[in-house]
């Protein structure tokens, strides 16, 4: 990467993923094809990436809480259990490939479509949040799950947190996805250390890719907490549909 406009398209790039990440998620399909387009293998690319998810969640976090938003310690429990599952996912990523994983992504893309689309809206007595004693055990248990996925490619798992902690932890979604970027920051660090132990990070890329990031991710935390569940509700219905043509057809 020599050309000072790489540095520009990386920085780009990086600002809408980092907005998209943190209001919803699937920016790592547009981030790893342009880390692979600007040279890099693809395994080397997916552990670039994590350098500035890592930097992109920590300033979303910061955003987040700014505006008066935090679940601690009901995401530290979560990122701990991801942390572990993401170690085993970023193991296996090391050296696998696979065409046909884009392919059920963009199933699955679609069926959380459907499911925002057509899930009942919660009434205001459904949004007591349930964070503790069984709904914590099990959703520790599925965001190990999560985190073995997010430590293989991460892509697109930003939907199915959201979705998960929305219905199932009735949390509303300027809380999930204040949770969300808790998490994910926990889980990538074990990730990253894993690549980086490998070899699999070229820290000049992923540190200007960071930037763009970061400052997407700080625009959108503050953002999506002044305009509500609707606005997240909207970009998120966008962003699924989109993300899920370009998996089945690019």
């Amino acid at each position: 990467m020599d050309a000072w406009y790489h540095y520009v398209l990386l920085v780009a790039v990086g600002f809408a993923v980092g907005f998209i990440n943190t209001v919803a998620g699937g920016g790592s399909l547009l981030s790893l094809p342009t880390l692979i387009f600007l040279g890099l293998p693809p395994a080397v690319a997916n552990g670039t990436n994590r350098v500035a998810i890592i930097i992109q969640t920590a300033l979303a976090t910061a955003g987040f809480k700014s505006k008066g938003v935090s679940t601690y310690p009901f995401n530290v429990y979560l990122g701990i259990s991801a942390f572990l599952g993401s170690i085993i996912g970023a193991w296996i990523a090391i050296d696998i490939k696979g065409e046909t994983f884009n392919r059920i992504l963009a199933m699955v893309m679609l069926a959380v479509v459907l499911i925002i689309i057509f899930k009942p809206k919660m009434r205001a007595k459904e949004l007591e949040e349930r964070l503790t004693g069984k709904y914590l055990w099990l959703s520790i248990i599925v965001f190990f799950l999560f985190g073995i996925y997010g430590g293989f490619i991460n892509a697109g798992l930003g939907f199915l947190m959201i979705l998960f902690m929305h219905y199932y932890n009735r949390m509303n979604l300027v809380r999930v996805n204040a949770t969300k970027v808790a998490v994910v920051f926990i889980y990538m660090l074990s990730a990253l250390a894993v690549f980086a132990f490998n070899d699999k990070v070229n820290w000049k890329m992923g540190l200007i890719l960071a930037i763009g990031n970061g400052s997407g991710a700080w625009v959108a935390s503050r953002f999506s907490v002044k305009k509500g569940d609707g606005f997240i509700k909207t970009f998120l219905v966008v962003a699924v549909i989109a993300m899920a043509i370009k998996l089945w057809f690019f």
